[in-house]
């Protein structure tokens, strides 16, 4: 029984060892993803409109003349381009507006630019929504190294909880009526 409850301590005490080392990696490796979203994102000093007269949808007035710099402005900024590109090609895709480009022979110039227009949209969009994502995993990546970090804990107090003792046996009955056992 003490063989199996040391064995059990001892790997206890590993995997809190471990936890206690990969979860504050993953909280610094999460916030620093974070930093370096909200970087990328300021330098490219992307701004909302500062009213719903200048271009932005009346959903998005919250955030009227903010600068883009966190994982949700970049997702409210993508929605935003998408309903541009939406009225601007009356609601068609950027490639149902390429085939029509095509159909055509590609001599079409307005048909040129509205689909240079849903391309860069398009193209925008999908960069901004990349940035959102990247957002949202770093949260999640934050989020598993705070569990993993109090799963150590559990798991190190498990260790203690099962750590084998040593009672030493008084050498005559008499001892065990006076109440001096000791426990190391």
């Amino acid at each position: 029984m003490r063989t199996s409850r040391t064995i059990a301590s001892l790997l206890w005490a590993v995997t809190a060892l471990a936890l206690v080392i990969a979860g504050p990696i993953m909280i610094y490796r999460g916030v620093d993803g974070q930093r370096q979203v909200r970087a990328q994102l300021t330098a490219q000093q992307i701004q909302f409109p500062a009213s719903t007269g200048k271009g932005l949808p009346a959903s998005l007035t919250g955030y009227a003349g903010q600068k883009v710099s966190t994982g949700p402005q970049a997702r409210a900024y993508a929605d935003m381009v998408e309903i541009h590109v939406k009225e601007a090609t009356g609601g068609l895709t950027y490639s149902q507006v390429s085939a029509k480009f095509m159909a055509g022979g590609g001599k079409d110039a307005k048909l040129g630019a509205l689909r240079q227009t849903a391309f860069m949209g398009e193209s925008l969009r999908g960069s901004l929504m990349g940035a959102y994502q990247a957002w949202e995993v770093t949260w999640l990546v934050i989020g598993l190294g705070v569990l993993l970090t109090g799963f150590a804990v559990v798991f190190g107090s498990t260790a203690i909880a099962l750590r084998p003792r040593r009672v030493k046996v008084p050498a005559s009955p008499e001892a065990l009526e006076t109440g001096h056992l000791t426990v190391s």
